[in-house]
């Protein structure tokens, strides 16, 4: 198979924004790609790439580290994952080390996006101590984000349940599908008023505005220095999650986009809530920011709708998600296109067509590839091929990259593993440009 030569951005100066992207080059098949990667990250990251291509492993990836660690000890074991698992995902645990990781990234042409290896489910909550700090280390984290020149345009991801709890969150759900909430009076209990919101139990209304609260001081910190982009969870909670964002948005985005919600296609109602997002923003005259993504939490979905005896809320087949996704994008890409100054997304996706679809809309709607309203994003230590690629071509790149001591981020990892291990499991060809890359390298005949 042909490669097609990247272009050499540290010798040709930056991409010209009105040179076309060659449709060989959005088939992301150069192994060329990782050039800038070392022979052990190579081979590191194709080890962890097979390890993570057996489902049985990394569905029982939890049990087997929890008793590889109860085995080996907590210090032996974190000398053992540090090297392999964590190094592929995970950029460090000290501001020095992660500072490294930082720097490599930056060298590559792609910008870190923080995310605090912090969130709870139902059942995990430990009191208003526990989320006090939680905020302390959400407040280090959009300080690190800004202080640091690792991006012209910082961004670092939250999750509401690290700050609110998600008993609560459920129980406001349940609320909202009775009756509205007012986003002002949200404002409001943001800013330290006393408000009674109907539904709610004493307790559950002052944990509510102390949650708020919390959630005000990450807005207040990073307004005009750092966006903040809001993840989604279950659907069991997102209502909650998508209130309490559209309130922030409401106090914080109203020259620009600094606080993000998240939109996951993979569910039927996403076109829904994307456009209800727009209504919203364009109601209360706030900028709308849009983390788009597949989703990860459909295998749970599904299982709670067959034990709860109602609708699966999640596309029947793969294809009608592809669908959803891209007509969620072309949305927005058709806003942006009219008031990049209003609107704003992050496509972040490890799927190729979708890629390949937003920079050919863009081409076509003449937005500029690293303009500031349109970027692209992925995961750390996976899709490498892509975030290259797209960086070499002067397109703006995020890594969502997790960080912290091998103890708090191992819970996350796992996490993540089993949520994305049909992407884990289908990155074949992430496999075999590693495979060509060593191979050239070694002058070993393919």
């Amino acid at each position: 198979k042909k490669n097609h030569p990247l272009p050499n951005k540290a010798k040709s100066g930056e991409i010209s924004q009105r040179q076309p992207v060659s449709a060989d080059l959005l088939t992301f098949e150069d192994p060329r790609a990782f050039k800038a990667k070392s022979v052990w990250e190579l081979t590191r990251a194709l080890c962890v790439f097979q390890f993570c291509s057996f489902p049985k492993l990394v569905n029982n990836c939890g049990k087997l580290m929890s008793f590889t660690r109860a085995l080996m000890g907590r210090s032996a074991f974190s000398l053992l994952l540090r090297p392999i698992v964590y190094a592929q995902f995970v950029a460090g645990e000290t501001e020095g080390e992660i500072a490294a990781s930082m720097e490599k990234m930056s060298s590559l042409g792609l910008h870190p996006m923080l995310a605090v290896p912090i969130e709870e489910d139902l059942g995990e909550s430990t009191g208003e101590r526990r989320y006090d700090d939680n905020l302390a280390t959400m407040l280090e984290c959009v300080k690190m984000s800004h202080k640091n020149a690792w991006s012209k345009d910082p961004m670092m991801q939250l999750k509401i349940t690290a700050l609110v709890s998600p008993e609560l969150c459920v129980r406001l759900t349940s609320l909202l599908a009775k009756e509205k909430y007012d986003l002002n009076r949200l404002v409001s209990a943001m800013n330290g008023e006393p408000i009674i919101f109907p539904g709610l139990r004493d307790s559950e209304n002052t944990h509510f505005l102390l949650g708020l609260q919390r959630l005000n001081q990450i807005g207040e910190a990073s307004e005009g220095k750092v966006r903040v982009l809001v993840d989604a969870e279950y659907t069991y909670m997102n209502p909650a999650l998508t209130l309490i964002t559209m309130a922030m948005m409401k106090k914080f985005n109203q020259k620009q986009a600094w606080i993000w919600n998240t939109y996951q296609c993979y569910l039927k109602e996403s076109r829904m809530l994307l456009l209800d997002a727009i209504k919203r923003s364009m109601d209360h005259s706030f900028c709308l920011g849009v983390k788009l993504v597949r989703g990860a939490y459909m295998d749970k979905e599904r299982k709670l709708a067959v034990q709860e005896d109602r609708e699966d809320p999640v596309h029947r087949s793969w294809e009608h998600t592809n669908d959803s996704y891209n007509a969620c994008l072309d949305i927005m890409l058709n806003l942006i296109a009219q008031k990049p100054d209003q609107y704003m997304i992050i496509v972040a996706t490890h799927n190729e067509a979708s890629v390949r679809h937003a920079v050919t809309r863009m081409e076509e709607m003449g937005i500029e590839r690293d303009g500031g309203s349109v970027c692209f994003g992925q995961l750390l230590g996976m899709c490498d091929h892509v975030s290259l690629t797209l960086a070499q071509l002067g397109f703006s790149v995020y890594k969502s990259v997790p960080y912290g001591s091998v103890d708090d981020t191992l819970p996350y990892l796992v996490r993540r593993a089993q949520e994305n291990r049909t992407v884990l499991q289908g990155i074949r060809k992430e496999r075999e440009l590693l495979r060509q890359e060593l191979r050239r390298r070694m002058r070993v005949p393919g």
